[in-house]
C-alpha cells in the first residue's frame, strides 16, 4: 500500500507576542488540518513525499521550509507578500463581516458573504499557484488552504489598517 499523504506535518513559526483572534485561530487550525489531507503538494524535482513544512513570516515575506521523507532539506522558498496585500485585506473584510453578521443576519445574508469570501479565497489560491509555478505543484484545494494560512500568518505580523 502506497502512502498517498503529501504533507506529513506543518509547523507554524509564530511571533510569541502575537495572538490571533479566536475566529482566525479556528480558520488556521482547520486549514492546517485539511492541508495534511491534501491531494497534491509536490516540490518540483523531488518525489520523496510526504513532506514536513515550516511556514513563517520574515521581513514581510512568506518563508517556506520543506523537508522530504528522506530527511533532506529542500530549497527554502521565500515569497514577497505584497502581491497578496489587496486579496488579504479583502479576505479579512469578508471574515469580519461574516463574524459581525452571524449575530443578526439572515441565512441569505450569511450565504452571500460566504460566497464572496469563497471568491476571494479562489483568487488567492490562483495567485499562489501562479507564484509557485515551477517550484511547488499543488491542487486548487491545497492552494486555498495555503492562502488561509498565509492570511493568518500575515495578520500576526503586519497591520493592515
Amino acid at each position: 500500500m502506497t502512502n498517498t499523504r503529501q504533507i506529513a506535518s506543518i509547523e507554524i513559526i509564530k511571533d510569541s507576542k502575537s495572538a490571533l483572534p479566536e475566529y482566525l485561530a479556528r480558520e488556521q487550525a482547520q486549514a492546517l488540518q485539511n492541508m495534511q489531507r491534501c491531494e497534491e503538494f509536490t516540490p518540483y524535482e523531488d518525489t520523496s513525499a510526504p513532506y514536513d513544512l515550516k511556514l513563517g513570516i520574515e521581513d514581510h515575506r512568506l518563508v517556506i521550509y520543506i523537508r522530504n521523507a528522506e530527511g533532506q532539506d529542500l530549497n527554502t522558498l521565500v515569497l514577497a507578500l505584497k502581491p497578496y496585500r489587496r486579496i488579504i485585506q479583502d479576505y479579512f473584510l469578508m471574515l469580519e463581516s461574516y463574524e459581525q453578521a452571524r449575530q443578526h443576519a439572515t441565512a441569505d445574508k450569511l450565504e452571500a458573504i460566504d460566497m464572496a469570501r469563497r471568491g476571494i479565497h479562489n483568487e488567492g489560491a490562483d495567485l499562489i499557484q501562479e507564484r509557485l509555478e515551477g517550484k511547488i505543484k499543488m491542487d486548487h484545494e491545497t492552494a486555498r488552504r495555503f492562502f488561509t494560512i498565509i492570511c493568518t500568518l500575515h495578520k500576526t505580523h503586519v497591520k493592515l489598517a
